[in-house]
């Protein structure tokens, strides 16, 4: 990296620590497409499994404790959450029902793949979707339907590692590794996976300036 592109990273990331620390406020819930707010601004997406730390990564991205609250029971929340972030308004949050809930009624598992599938389909104004990845588990089946659904219906992602700290070094840069191999494999995942924790705050800075980056873009 030149000097000049190391002085552009560090003006985005403070731009992005600004924006995203700044005012974030819950707008509404959508358990159907027809509640979705105006497609007005840039939105930013979150997917992953149950208890992924969805939650938790959205908390410290804002340097919140309670914005997005984690549910105890996996697979609870099966509607479109929407925030709005900056002062005007510069871009939504829109936190995505987890996936992968082995105790959920099948009816309700059929409505949440309708109501994303057709969210994700049909929305102009989302940039990206963050899919979280557990580092302690790797990439597996129920992300890689996820990715397909995604890829299919080409809106591109980001492969995020989350619970970064909760693994050795070794083992993180293994499954950073076969993330970014996976990643390799389909048309919409960009090829850089970030690895996060919210506990500790790694990778948190990086992030925040992917997100502005990609709003904006």
């Amino acid at each position: 990296m030149t000097e000049e592109e190391a002085v552009a990273a560090a003006e985005l990331e403070e731009r992005a620590r600004k924006l995203l620390t700044g005012r974030v406020e819950f707008l509404l819930s959508a358990p159907q497409l027809k509640f979705l707010p105006e497609p007005v601004v840039p939105e930013i997406a979150f997917a992953g499994r149950s208890n992924v730390g969805k939650s938790s990564l959205l908390n410290a991205l804002t340097n919140r404790k309670s914005l997005a609250r984690a549910s105890v029971t996996p697979g609870r929340t099966q509607e479109l959450n929407f925030f709005e972030v900056g002062e005007p308004l510069a871009m939504r949050l829109v936190d995505m029902p987890g996936y992968g809930f082995a105790k959920a009624p099948l009816k309700v598992v059929e409505r949440w793949k309708m109501l994303v599938r057709d969210f994700l389909r049909g929305r102009q104004v989302l940039k990206r979707t963050l899919v979280l990845i557990d580092s302690r588990h790797g990439v597996k089946d129920v992300d890689r339907d996820m990715m397909k659904l995604l890829d299919e219906a080409a809106v591109g992602y980001r492969l995020i590692l989350t619970k970064a700290d909760k693994i050795k070094a070794s083992e993180l840069a293994a499954v950073q590794a076969a993330t970014e191999a996976e990643a390799s494999k389909h048309v919409a995942a960009y090829p850089t996976v970030h690895a996060t924790s919210a506990e500790k705050g790694l990778g948190i800075s990086e992030l925040r300036a992917a997100i502005l980056f990609d709003s904006e873009t």
